[in-house]
């Protein structure tokens, strides 16, 4: 549920993307999914091409990478139903990893699952 339009690669950098999904379980209990899906560039991608010879030059058969963009996804399950608290939890969690700042990712969602959240109807 993740990529509902399928994994794909991109030719380029898609705006992140964010999204529930209810799931229930054989109890009829219900599971909040929240997805936040965004474009990470993939490096490591090469393509084998048989020998062919480019302005009078022999290639060797791998011809460099193109920058493409592999899909990735965070997911926050949840039996609570509070879609903007989530989404800002996905945002925070995506913004350390992009940036590569100086936190620690199990640190932080650490600190994130060790919230109290109100009950539902009750103040903030």
């Amino acid at each position: 549920f993740c990529q509902p339009g399928g994994w794909q690669l991109s030719k380029e950098r898609k705006q992140p993307t964010f999204f529930m999904v209810v799931l229930t379980d054989i109890d009829s209990e219900r599971h909040y999914c929240s997805c936040l899906t965004f474009y990470e560039a993939e490096i490591n991608l090469q393509v084998r091409n048989g020998s062919k010879e480019i302005e009078g030059e022999e290639e060797s058969g791998l011809i460099p990478p193109a920058e493409v963009f592999a899909p990735k996804s965070l997911v926050l399950v949840s039996r609570l139903d509070y879609p903007e608290i989530f989404r800002a939890c996905l945002g925070l969690i995506y913004t350390v990893y992009v940036d590569s700042l100086n936190v620690s990712l199990e640190t932080l969602i650490a600190n994130l699952c060790s919230c109290l959240v109100p009950a539902s109807g009750g103040s903030q």
